[in-house]
């Protein structure tokens, strides 16, 4: 039995397995359309995980990592990943292909995908809000920002040549709204250590002020004072 990972099974294959093979399936896309309320999110405050879509285009592919199951594990495999995958992804057969310098020819296996009748499905929305929604999010097994970057450097890693436009944008825009927010922060700051730098010289200055002005007021009490004698 084989087993088909485009989201964290590319990084978090953790059950057992016989061999790995980079390689993609025909016909589909990967989104970040999914909502996770047990990994990623919780309930009322969903993340983002992706599902694959089926495509227009039947030369579009996502990229992954097919898993060998020995036959021994092949139940006890099967019994884990439908939980890990419980909150609306079903198994379903297709046929990956592995890389052009694999030895295999392409072969079917199962996948799990979250179809658009679940529960859990969310849909399509902008790049902005979605970054914006993975951004914030957080379940029993990280942040759900985690898992968008975890991603992303799985597929630099194992599929360098090969361009996920959908992901690589999110990763993008999620940068820039930390970088955004940290600059934020830095101009706060710099107001705030420019005020506090203003409120001392205007100390000084109004130190220095008083003592002039004390000064006059002593040089005219004196001057009033010697007009006052010689007139006497």
């Amino acid at each position: 039995m084989w087993v088909f990972g485009y989201g964290s099974l590319m990084w978090k294959a953790d059950f057992p397995h016989c061999r790995r093979v980079v390689g993609y399936v025909k016909g589909y896309v990967r989104r970040f359309w999914q909502a996770s309320e047990d990994h990623r999110g919780v309930p009322g405050k969903p993340g983002r995980v992706v599902t694959i879509i089926p495509s227009n285009d039947p030369e579009d592919c996502v990229w992954g990592v097919a898993y060998e199951i020995p036959e021994k594990h092949i139940q006890e495999v099967i019994y884990y990943l439908d939980f890990r995958e419980k909150d609306g992804y079903d198994k379903v057969q297709v046929i990956f292909h592995p890389e052009s310098d694999s030895t295999l020819e392409p072969f079917p296996l199962t996948i799990y995908v979250a179809h658009q009748d679940n529960p859990f499905y969310l849909g399509p929305a902008s790049i902005q809000d979605i970054a914006r929604q993975i951004r914030t999010a957080q379940g029993p097994s990280g942040p759900n920002r985690e898992y968008l970057l975890k991603l992303a450097e799985a597929m630099r890693s194992l599929a360098p040549h090969v361009k996920d436009h959908h992901l690589s944008e999110l990763e993008h825009e999620l940068i820039n709204l930390d970088m955004n927010e940290t600059n934020g922060h830095r101009s706060q700051d710099e107001a705030r250590q420019s005020n506090d730098g203003m409120s001392v010289f205007r100390f000084i200055l109004f130190f220095f002020l008083s003592r002039r002005l004390l000064f006059i007021l002593s040089s005219l009490r004196h001057s009033h004072k010697e007009h006052y004698d010689v007139h006497q």
